[in-house]
C-alpha cells in the first residue's frame, strides 16, 4: 500500500433508481463545482445550484419554499434565529441616519436590539403605540424607512391592524415588518394584508418540538436581493441539520394549531372565571380591546383562530406569581412558546428584563404578569392544571 492511498478525497456522491421518500439531510459546507463560469453563475443567481452552505443549500431552500407558500411571500430565506430575521430587514432597508419606528409592544431582545445596537449605526429609533394610528404616522418623519410590529404582541398580545398599518406605513415612504411568530401564517398573513416584510421565528409554533434556533424572512421581491445580501455578508445562514428538523416540525403545524388554539380559548375562559385573576388578555375573547380587528384578519379552516398565547394579571402580583408557578407542577417554566405542551413565561424576569420597571409598567406588565403558551394537551389537563397552580396564590 502506498502512502498516497491514505490521501482523504471526496466520496462520489451516489445515484439510485428511486427518491427517498423523506427529505435527505445535506450537512455538506461546500460543493464542487464544473468550472468558476458555473460558480459564478450559481452565486449570482442565473442558475439554479448550491457553492457554499452560506449562500443556500436544499435542506434551507426547502423549507424556505414551504413557508414562502403559507406566507405567499414572493420570495422567503430560512435564517439562524428570529433575531436574525429582524436583524435581516434593518440591515437590509436602513442606513446610517435614517430612522425606524417601532411598536412598544414588541419583543423585549427587539427593543434592545434597536435601541443599543441598531443606535451605535446612526439608525433613530421612535417606538409608538401602534393600536394608536395617529401616533405611528405623526411618528414618521421623510427619514423614515421601516416601521415595525407584532401581528400579536408580545406580551399582552394586543393585535395589531395591518391593513391601517401599512396604508400608513407606505403613504409615508417607508416598509412595513410585521413579525407574526404569535400568530403564525396558519393564523394571520401579513403579506396579504399589505405588509412588505413578514418574519417568523421558527423557533416556536412552526417547529413546535423545542429543538431548534431559527428565523424566516419573506419579503416583496424589490427588497429580495439586499436581503440575500446581508444574509450572506453578516451570516445569519441557518443550519441544514435544524431546517431539516423544522421541516419535520411544519408538517404537522396544521393539527398542532387547531388543538392549541381552540385549547387556548378554552384556557383564557376558565382564568376569567378565577377569583386569583386580575384580567385576563387573549384575541379570541369578545372583550378583548381589538377583538374585531383579530376577526377580520384572522384565518382558520372553520372560522377566525386566535393564537395559541394567553396572558393574565394574577391579583397577588410578583409574590402571587412565584407561587403559582412553583404550584404549576404539570406546567414547565419555559421562557419560549409554541411547543407541543403547555408552559409558562414571567415577562418581568425574562422576555422583558431588559426593561426599566417604568418601561414595563408603561406596556401594563407587571411583577404578576403570566404569559401563557397553550398546547396540545387536552383541554381538561390544561384548566385542571392551571386550577391547582392558583389554588396556591
Amino acid at each position: 500500500m502506498k502512502p498516497d492511498d491514505f490521501l482523504p478525497r471526496p466520496d462520489q456522491v451516489k445515484t439510485f433508481a428511486t427518491q427517498p421518500h423523506a427529505t435527505p439531510l445535506y450537512l455538506t459546507s461546500v460543493w464542487e463545482c464544473e468550472s468558476p463560469a458555473q460558480a459564478d453563475a450559481m452565486l449570482g443567481g442565473q442558475e439554479p445550484g448550491y457553492v457554499y452552505q452560506r449562500d443556500g443549500h436544499p435542506n434551507g431552500a426547502a423549507l424556505a419554499a414551504k413557508l414562502n407558500e403559507l406566507e405567499q411571500a414572493p420570495h422567503g430565506m430560512v435564517v439562524a434565529s428570529g433575531m436574525a430575521a429582524i436583524s435581516v430587514p434593518l440591515l437590509a432597508t436602513v442606513a446610517q441616519g435614517e430612522h425606524v419606528v417601532t411598536a412598544s409592544r414588541v419583543y423585549g431582545k427587539t427593543l434592545q436590539l434597536l435601541n443599543a445596537e441598531a443606535s451605535r449605526l446612526g439608525i433613530s429609533l421612535t417606538v409608538v403605540d401602534t393600536n394608536d394610528l395617529a401616533a405611528v404616522a405623526a411618528a414618521m418623519n421623510e427619514k423614515t424607512k421601516l416601521v415595525i410590529a407584532e401581528t400579536i404582541a408580545n406580551p399582552l398580545l394586543q393585535v395589531a391592524d395591518i391593513a391601517a398599518l401599512a396604508e400608513i406605513t407606505h403613504r409615508g415612504g417607508a416598509r412595513l415588518l410585521v413579525d407574526n411568530t404569535f400568530a403564525s401564517p396558519l393564523v394571520c398573513k401579513p403579506l396579504e394584508l399589505g405588509a412588505d416584510i413578514v418574519m417568523e421565528s421558527l423557533t416556536k409554533t412552526l417547529n413546535g418540538h423545542s429543538d431548534v434556533l431559527l428565523g424566516y424572512l419573506g419579503c416583496r421581491t424589490d427588497i429580495w436581493p439586499r436581503v440575500k445580501q446581508v444574509v450572506s455578508a453578516w451570516g445569519f445562514s441557518a443550519s441544514p441539520f435544524d431546517c431539516w428538523l423544522a421541516a419535520r416540525g411544519l408538517a404537522t403545524a396544521h393539527l398542532r394549531l387547531e388543538r392549541a388554539c381552540s385549547n387556548a380559548l378554552r384556557a383564557a375562559e376558565f382564568l376569567s372565571q378565577r377569583r386569583e385573576v386580575e384580567r385576563v388578555e387573549y384575541p379570541g375573547l369578545a372583550v378583548h380591546p381589538q377583538h374585531a380587528i383579530a376577526k377580520r384578519q384572522f384565518v382558520g379552516p372553520t372560522g377566525p383562530q386566535f393564537g395559541t398565547m394567553v396572558a393574565f394579571q394574577l391579583k397577588g402580583g410578583r409574590a402571587a406569581a412565584d407561587k403559582f408557578i412553583t404550584a404549576a407542577k404539570d406546567i414547565p417554566f419555559c421562557p419560549s412558546l409554541g411547543e407541543l405542551s403547555t408552559t409558562l413565561s414571567h415577562p418581568e424576569t425574562t422576555s422583558h428584563r431588559g426593561l426599566t420597571p417604568e418601561g414595563r409598567a408603561a406596556l401594563g406588565i407587571t411583577g404578576g404578569t403570566i404569559r401563557l403558551s397553550v398546547g396540545t394537551e387536552t383541554p381538561e389537563f390544561v384548566c385542571s392544571s392551571l386550577a391547582t397552580a392558583l389554588m396556591q396564590t
